[in-house]
C-alpha cells in the first residue's frame, strides 16, 4: 500500500500542478486573451485574496455558520433515518418488497425541484434548507445500510442464533459490525451532500449562507466571488470528511485496513 505521506504530497503535487496551469492560463497574453479568459475563471491569486478578505474581515464568519448548521442538521437527520430504515427494512423483506418500487420512484426525483416545494412549505429559513439535505442524506445511507446487513455472512448468522443470540444481540453484534463499513462509505458521500442541499437551497432562496454568498457574486458577474465561495466550500467539505474518517478509523480498528479499503471501493 502507499505510504501516506507520499500519498499527500502526490495530491499536493496535482492540486499545484492545476493551479499553476490555472495562473498562466489566465495571465499569459500569448495563450489566451487575458481579460476574456479573467472574466470567466479569473486568478488563482484573485480568488486567493478575495478568500483572505473574507476571512479578515469576518464576513465569511456568519454565513459558513449558517451553512454548518444547516449542513449538520442534514446529516444528522438524513443519517439517522437512512440507518433506521435501512436496518428495518433489510430485516423485514416483505415490508422491503412493498416499498420497492415507491423508494425508488422518490429517489429518482431531482433534488432541485423539490427545492422550490419545501420553499413554499418550511419558508425561506433554515427549514427548507435542511428537508432538501435531509433527501440527499436519507436515500446514500438508506441504499448502502439496507445492502450492508442483507449481505451479512449466513453461515456467521447461523452460528449466532445457534448460540442463542436474540434479536437485538444479533443487530449488536452481527448486523451491525457486518454493515458498519458500509456505513461509513454512504456517510463520506453523504457530508458532501449535506452541505449541497444546504448551499443549493441558499442559493434559490436566502438571505445568507454560502449560497447566498456565490448567488450574490454570480448576480454582478463577480466570477472572483463566485470562485472563492466555492474554494471555501470545498475546503469546509473536505475538513467534515476528514472528521468522518479519524471516526471511521476509530470504531473500524478491529477490521483489516485493505478489507475496510475493499468495501468502500
Amino acid at each position: 500500500m502507499m505510504d501516506r505521506t507520499r500519498l499527500i504530497g502526490l495530491q499536493l503535487a496535482v492540486a499545484l500542478g492545476i493551479i499553476l496551469l490555472w495562473h498562466v492560463a489566465t495571465t499569459t497574453p500569448d495563450i489566451f486573451n487575458v481579460k476574456t479568459a479573467q472574466f470567466f475563471f479569473s486568478t488563482p491569486a484573485d480568488i486567493a485574496a478575495r478568500v483572505v478578505k473574507m476571512f479578515s474581515t469576518g464576513i465569511i464568519w456568519r454565513h459558513l455558520g449558517i451553512t454548518l448548521v444547516e449542513a449538520a442538521l442534514a446529516f444528522v437527520i438524513g443519517a439517522g433515518l437512512g440507518l433506521a430504515f435501512g436496518f428495518w427494512f433489510a430485516r423485514k423483506p416483505f415490508l422491503a418488497a412493498i416499498a420497492d418500487p415507491f423508494l425508488k420512484a422518490m429517489n429518482s426525483l431531482p433534488r432541485v425541484v423539490l427545492a422550490p416545494i419545501f420553499a413554499l412549505w418550511f419558508g425561506n429559513g433554515i427549514a427548507s434548507k435542511v428537508a432538501l439535505g435531509v433527501t440527499l442524506v436519507f436515500f446514500i445511507v438508506f441504499f448502502n445500510v439496507f445492502q450492508g446487513v442483507r449481505e451479512v455472512n449466513q453461515n456467521i448468522l447461523s452460528n449466532a442464533r445457534m448460540l442463542g443470540m436474540n434479536e437485538r444481540q444479533l443487530l449488536r453484534h452481527v448486523y451491525w459490525p457486518a454493515a458498519l463499513a458500509w456505513v461509513f462509505s454512504s456517510l463520506h458521500t453523504s457530508v458532501g451532500f449535506a452541505v449541497v442541499g444546504a448551499v443549493v437551497g441558499e442559493y434559490l432562496g436566502s438571505s445568507a449562507g454560502l449560497g447566498y454568498l456565490i448567488h450574490e457574486s454570480e448576480g454582478v458577474f463577480d466570477t472572483t466571488g463566485v470562485f472563492a465561495g466555492m474554494f471555501i466550500l470545498s475546503v469546509f467539505v473536505i475538513l467534515v470528511d476528514v472528521l468522518v474518517t479519524v471516526l471511521e478509523r476509530h470504531l473500524l480498528n478491529w477490521q483489516p485496513e485493505q478489507s475496510s479499503a475493499l468495501a468502500k471501493a
